[in-house]
């Protein structure tokens, strides 16, 4: 029974011892808190801020054309009150109508902008619903890196006291900074770049945290200064790069342009020799034309004197009335009408030599008409001679 009852007390003790020693081991390890500024975060957020902007544009447009239609309402209202005395009763309760639908109107529009379920609440919604479920992931994200058991929101719960080791605001607000970069970076180089930038900062981060459980006190200045020599050097060499490449640019530009220039030249210059060999063309045959004509009107010209003195008259002959002619076609009005039409030069070019066919083609039968007549001659002499 003593043996028991020795056993018993054994067992009981070192229940006790480690139950002792669980709690212990329990209680080394303290619950991880943290806490947000969602506000501080919204301020912080570009394009929120944009669109915040964009959508008070909207609601002061929205206001000022609630105010202009109030104001004519009260206007329509005093002059319906001023003019009532010599209204009839029935005009009054017809302008009274008017005016209260006016006023619904109007009423329903403002409830439709500003009401619980109006256009501002909804708009306001859908421009903060994506950060928030940025603030969201990027606390779950930071919860489970880092350990935390809960993650608090300042601008919801009311928290009378908060040490500023606990704010986990700006770790959020760069991740949501990182994440927005990385989705706007679109060149190989520029994300990059934005992961090289995620790199550093979570090394800053990381640094930060250790720093703060050893009990370090890290100034925000010391790491501002950091991250701004860090953003200056990268700064740097992307500009350098862009300008390398707009050098790139500019070069690649100015080759097609000369090469440009150059196929210009060439069609100019082959399009101009083809010109001035169709002229030459056209050249010749004028000059050839005319050698045949010259010739032609030289044959002709082998007349004896009382034939040439025909030719004259008759020559005047037609002039005459060539000239009354003209003169004829002056009274209708048709010849002021041709002359005032403007010809190319390819038209007079055709039109003269025209011309010069038709006197060529009249100096052949002139002259056949004259061979007729000294064949004429000859065989009347030779049969009056014969006789």
């Amino acid at each position: 029974m003593k043996l028991t009852t020795i056993k018993y007390v054994k067992i009981k003790v070192l229940f006790l011892l480690l139950l002792f020693v669980c709690s212990s081991i329990s209680a080394q390890r303290s619950i991880r808190i943290g806490y947000i500024d969602t506000e501080y975060i919204l301020q912080n957020v570009p394009e929120f801020q944009e669109a915040s902007s964009q959508l008070e544009i909207k609601v002061q447009k929205w206001k000022s054309e609630i105010e202009i239609r109030l104001t004519d309402l009260d206007q329509k209202k005093k002059q319906l009150s001023s003019e009532s005395i010599l209204l009839t009763k029935e005009l009054i309760e017809e302008r009274q109508e008017e005016i209260d639908i006016e006023e619904k109107e109007i009423l329903d529009y403002q409830q439709k902008r500003f009401g619980p379920n109006g256009d501002l609440i909804i708009q306001r919604r859908q421009l903060m619903q994506p950060v928030q479920d940025q603030i969201f992931n990027a606390v779950q994200e930071i919860a489970a890196t880092r350990n935390y058991d809960y993650i608090l929101d300042k601008s919801e719960a009311t928290m009378l006291y908060s040490a500023d080791r606990f704010n986990i605001s700006d770790r959020v607000l760069s991740l949501i900074t990182r994440s927005s970069n990385r989705k706007q970076a679109e060149s190989r180089r520029e994300r990059k770049v934005a992961e090289k930038e995620d790199d550093i900062q979570k090394d800053l981060e990381e640094r930060e945290a250790s720093q703060k459980e050893r009990g370090v006190d890290t100034s925000k200045e010391s790491r501002a200064k950091i991250l701004a020599d860090r953003k200056a050097q990268r700064k740097k060499e992307q500009e350098d790069w862009l300008a390398e490449r707009a050098a790139k640019k500019e070069a690649l530009k100015e080759k097609k342009k000369k090469i440009a220039e150059e196929r210009a030249k060439a069609r100019e210059e082959k399009a101009n020799a083809k010109k001035a060999k169709k002229e030459g063309v056209n050249l010749e045959s004028e000059i050839k034309n005319d050698k045949e004509n010259s010739v032609e009107t030289n044959s002709a010209k082998k007349l004896s004197p009382k034939e040439i003195l025909e030719e004259k008259k008759k020559k005047i002959l037609e002039d005459r009335a060539k000239k009354a002619k003209v003169e004829k076609e002056k009274k209708t009005g048709t010849v002021g009408e041709e002359k005032t039409k403007k010809l190319s030069p390819k038209e007079i070019r055709k039109k003269a030599l025209e011309e010069k066919k038709k006197k060529i083609l009249e100096a052949r039968e002139k002259a056949r008409k004259k061979k007729l007549e000294e064949q004429k001659a000859k065989d009347s002499t030779s049969t009056k001679n014969n006789n």
